[in-house]
């Protein structure tokens, strides 16, 4: 990639996922909340944690902090959609099944910002790992500046 608009579209393409994933887990909350407390307070938290990270990727000029707290919060939401439906989770909190549309619409929106991730970490580690050459375009050395000596 190694470029400009790359990090652009990366950046674009995060956010977006960013809203999703808190729009979708915002329309959850009021049923978790009843069906068990902590599970609606941590979709709470996640969907706050993720538009900030949003609102992060579109105005920061290094959004460093929230790419990685995105990639955090993706990753431990894909982990606890997964244990859910496996082995549970603490007080018995199971569910069975996909949830459609949340469930299946949620994993794509945070799968897809955890490679977004990925694609602006290995982008930025190759800019960073290239040699840059210094030129200053425009500024010709004159004959006196490259050493030549003045012949009246």
């Amino acid at each position: 990639m190694n470029s400009p608009h790359a990090e652009t579209a990366l950046r674009g393409l995060a956010a977006c996922c960013a809203v999703g994933n808190a729009v979708l887990h915002t329309l959850l909350v009021p049923h978790h909340l009843e069906e068990m407390f902590y599970i609606g307070v941590l979709f709470a938290v996640g969907s706050a944690v993720m538009f900030m990270v949003a609102v992060a990727l579109v105005v920061m000029k290094r959004p460093s902090v929230a790419w990685l707290t995105g990639a955090i919060v993706s990753l431990g939401m894909i982990v606890g959609f997964a244990l859910s439906r496996t082995i549970g989770l603490p007080d018995g909190y199971y569910e069975s099944g996909w949830e459609p549309p949340y469930g299946p619409l949620s994993l794509l929106v945070e799968g897809l910002f955890a490679f977004a991730f990925l694609a602006w970490l290995g982008d930025r580690t190759a800019r960073s790992a290239t040699p840059r050459l210094r030129y200053r375009a425009g500024r010709e050395r004159a004959p006196m500046e490259q050493g030549a000596s003045k012949h009246w």
